[in-house]
């Protein structure tokens, strides 16, 4: 008899379980850690690594060929990022990204042209991926695009830093990035 009404009770409790980890799975899906994708829409995004580049270093001298000057109070921020459309038709990426410091400190992408960068504004087909496997930043030792940030100096202490992906649908995903 006891075993009966047990049974009630714990299709009760894994149903209320299911119920409440399907809640809010939307908004867990716009936030992440570095290393685990954000689907905003079709658009899949996923840091593979971010770090600081050195203009000194032979490695990241490539990743910085045509960067805009570092003033002396600034960083670069490489952030690392794949890209997917999981939809059939072409979507078109944001304009910029933002990384923002614990202090509400905002710190815009910087437009550049090279061939470790991911074009921000440009077009991802159906079915695509970025960086493409045949690239140059595809092949190359991260597998990631670049897109870059110029941060202050004090943003370096004020972390964790998160990446803010906007998207044509209105929302705003978030990367926790690993510094």
């Amino acid at each position: 008899m006891r075993t009966a009404r047990l049974i009630p009770l714990a299709a009760a409790a894994i149903a209320g379980v299911l119920l409440l980890g399907g809640c809010g799975s939307d908004q867990q899906g716009l936030t992440a850690k570095e290393g685990a994708p954000v689907e905003l829409g079709d658009i899949s995004y996923n840091v593979v690594i971010t770090r600081y580049l050195n203009p000194a270093d032979v490695e990241d001298a490539a990743y910085l060929k045509g960067a805009p000057q570092l003033p002396d109070t600034q960083y670069y921020l490489g952030v690392f990022i794949q890209v997917k459309n999981n939809g059939d038709t072409a979507q078109a990426l944001p304009s910029k990204l933002t990384v923002v410091d614990t202090e509400g400190n905002r710190f815009d992408s910087v437009s550049f042209d090279n061939p470790f960068s991911l074009q921000l504004g440009s077009q991802i087909g159906g079915g695509a991926s970025l960086p493409s496997a045949e690239s140059a930043a595809g092949n190359g030792p991260i597998g990631g695009s670049l897109v870059l940030f110029l941060i202050d100096q004090t943003a370096t202490e004020n972390r964790p830093l998160e990446l803010e992906i906007p998207s044509t649908t209105g929302e705003t995903g978030r990367i926790e990035l690993d510094l």
